[in-house]
């Protein structure tokens, strides 16, 4: 649409919802609000954000509106069912998911256990959703005793390995991971098996960074496919790659935090390239949301604003910021799943309109078509592009 934009960040604060949606019942997130429990901690200072438009989004609880927001702003709601990082990401990316991906509030049935086990020649622990620094206190011991692999889930669609990394080394979990991958079909077909390796000693127990995603591979064309198929750079940072089991991006890079994550985006702002950066700042979520840390996660904010405010100073005239969610994870409810909650959406850049209000809007999925746009890329992918609302 415009041959200004050169560059498009996107950036998604991983699970900083903002409010609950009007469905947020169906799912026991009534009254959830991420952005509402966080901004009332002492510890929460986020001028930058501020300053773009964060507190003039429709609806938003903590007060605090700036008279002349610096970008664009809005209020995104899901349109699939679901409130996971897959589901949150896919259709953000243009790919609105029919029917949610299976989870299992039970545990895992034995036709998917059994085959399992007889695949990778060991037994399990668990089998039943468990918050993932809990299920490794209450079953690593276990687990060194007998070698058996502790499989979990959780309210999303995941089938989580847990291993200590003396008893299995991480390619060998990685490899057990893609086994269970490829039995995790059909009905089962969850969103992502999730490779949880541990160390330490009983009482101590602690996750290492090398977690790792196998996700399914996107069920339909999304943004990245649209991009890279007209020759335009597409690069994933953090999760991104993951997520979208590495399809449609022309390089993907996974991160240990999000300072990493933020540091990596710094260099490949100061790149010549042309098209989009998709990137994935999964501590608020990971760190924080999950583990009710409130003051955590307005700490990691107050982090990011920092470096957010280094990453505007070196934006380019046809550069284009975009920062959005995948989903909430209320930290102050007594849940530690996600939150069913709406999407902050903001956007900066030379050629976009400061000021402009894009209300509550109906689908991540305009995201995916804004970029499109912006990037002059002919749509394909669900969702109604904003740019004309957001351009100079």
């Amino acid at each position: 649409m415009s041959k200004t934009v050169q560059r498009v960040f996107l950036l998604v604060l991983d699970s900083f919802g903002i409010g609950a949606v009007p469905d947020a019942g169906m799912y026991g997130d009534e009254g959830s609000d991420t952005f509402g429990a966080v901004a009332g901690h002492p510890l929460f200072s986020v001028p930058h954000l501020r300053e773009l438009g964060l507190y003039n989004i429709a609806d938003v609880t903590p007060p605090g509106a700036v008279p002349h927001p610096a970008g664009s702003f809005g209020r995104f709601r899901e349109l699939a069912r679901g409130k996971d990082t897959t589901t949150g990401h896919w259709e953000i990316a243009g790919l609105v998911l029919e029917h949610p991906f299976p989870t299992y509030p039970g545990g895992f049935p034995h036709e998917v256990t059994g085959a399992f086990e007889a695949a990778v020649g060991r037994g399990i622990l668990c089998n039943r959703p468990y918050s993932g620094t809990k299920v490794i206190a209450d079953y690593g011991e276990e687990h060194l005793r007998t070698g058996k692999l502790i499989v979990y889930t959780s309210a999303d669609s995941v089938f989580q390995i847990a291993a200590h990394e003396s008893v299995v080394d991480p390619e060998e979990l990685y490899r057990i991971c893609r086994t269970a991958r490829g039995i995790l079909t059909g009905e089962h077909a969850v969103g992502r098996v999730i490779a949880r390796p541990f160390s330490g000693e009983p009482g101590q127990f602690t996750r290492t960074p090398r977690r790792h995603d196998f996700s399914l591979e996107p069920v339909g064309e999304t943004m990245l496919d649209r991009l890279s198929g007209a020759g335009l750079e597409t690069i994933g940072v953090g999760k991104i790659g993951d997520i979208f089991a590495g399809r449609g991006l022309s390089s993907s890079t996974p991160t240990a935090s999000n300072r990493d994550g933020m540091l990596l985006t710094l260099d490949i702002q100061r790149r010549d390239f042309t098209g989009l950066c998709f990137v994935n700042l999964v501590d608020f979520d990971m760190l924080y949301g999950h583990r009710n840390d409130t003051a955590g996660y307005a700490r990691a904010l107050g982090e990011f604003d920092c470096m957010l405010g280094a990453f505007l100073c070196g934006m380019r005239e046809g550069d284009v910021l975009m920062i959005t969610a995948d989903h909430g994870c209320d930290p102050s409810t007594p849940s530690t799943d996600h939150s069913r909650e709406a999407v902050p959406m903001l956007a900066y850049g030379a050629p976009i309109r400061a000021g402009a209000d894009l209300g509550i809007r109906n689908g991540f999925c305009d995201i995916g078509a804004t970029v499109l746009d912006l990037l002059g890329v002919p749509g394909g992918t669900k969702g109604r592009s904003f740019a004309r609302d957001i351009l100079c």
